[in-house]
Parts: C-alpha cells; structure tokens; sequence
C-alpha cells in the first residue's frame, strides 16, 4: 500500500471517529501514560508517526520536540501540535487518533485466578466488572477484605474497603469501587 492510500485511508478513520464520538453528552477519553496516538500532518508524508506516551506524561514529535499530552483529549493535542508547528508549517493541520489505550490500567494482585493488568475499556469500570476479566477469586480469598489502593495528590495512598462477598449477595452496593487508572486492587 502507498504512502497516500495509507495516509488517506488514516484520515477516513479519523473522520469516522470523530463523527462516532461527536455526542455533545460525551466526554473525551484523557490521556495516559502508556497510551499511543497516530499523529499526522495533512500534507506532510514526514509527518506521520505513532506515538507513545511517556511515563513523563509528554511525547516528542518531529519539529516540535516534547509535547504535555497527559489529561489531554485528542483535539487539544492536535491543537498543541499545531501551534508548535506555526513557525514551520502555519496552516498545520493535524490529526491525532489514540490507537492504543493501556496507560488506562487498574493492576489486580493476590488471590485471583488470573492476577496482572486490566485496561479500564469504559469511564465507569467497578471493582466487580475488573475482578470478573481476571476470572474472579480463588477458594482461598476473602472476599470481604478486598481493598482498593489509590494514590492521591499528597503523595500518598487511600484504601478503599470492598465488600466483594455482600456485594454479590446484593448488600453493601456502595462498595462497588469505581476505579481510575493506576489503582490497584489487593485481594487477600
């Protein structure tokens, strides 16, 4: 395949991504550590690279150098790129599609049947929905010590209690831990 197709080919995926996800009730997915993006410029065959984002929150691009995309949607990262671009190419116009997702991670440990990794897929992923991709409890556990550990802006770490063992009998919802990237669920 060319260069052009490819190119072409890249910007009819960006376009249909940007009409699935244009509801005005959506929240764009924010950046992550981990995650990777498809950057191109219109025009500009040098231009196209994919990208990772480093554990410093930035990603370096040809021209500009470092950019701060952590906690960034993907059209503030195209915005940012196309600034920096100004004194190079003023009329840049760049894309910018995530293609990969696994700085979005929860880490499950202990007595599970498949401890390791989970990418959160949804905004809204709980406790009960990561436990059961990792194939759930072994015999040994005990469901109601299940912690949640969050680290927090001071630079410290928040247990949060779940309950694993009343939720699955219908009680005690509200331990059902939405979870955010970077937490880690202990499971004694």
């Amino acid at each position: 395949m060319s260069v052009l197709r490819f190119v072409a080919r890249l910007w009819a995926l960006a376009l249909l991504c940007a009409s699935v996800g244009a509801h005005a009730d959506s929240v764009p997915y924010k950046l992550h550590s981990g995650d990777t993006l498809l950057v191109a410029v219109w025009r500009e065959e040098a231009l196209l690279k994919e990208v990772r984002v480093l554990p410093d929150g930035s990603i370096t691009f040809p021209l500009v150098g470092r950019v701060e995309v952590v906690g960034l949607g993907s059209e503030e990262v195209e915005r940012r790129i196309a600034d920096k671009l100004k004194p190079f190419i003023p009329d840049a116009v760049v894309s910018v599609v995530i293609t990969g997702i696994e700085g979005n991670r929860v880490y499950v440990i202990g007595k599970v049947l498949k401890p390791g990794p989970v990418v959160l897929n949804a905004p809204d992923t709980t406790v009960l929905q990561a436990l059961s991709q990792v194939g759930g409890l072994d015999r040994f556990a005990d469901g109601n010590a299940v912690k949640v550990l969050r680290a927090t802006p001071q630079n410290g770490v928040q247990l949060l209690p779940v309950r694993l063992n009343d939720l699955l009998k219908g009680s005690e919802l509200s331990t059902n831990v939405t979870l955010q990237p970077g937490d880690t669920i202990l499971v004694p």
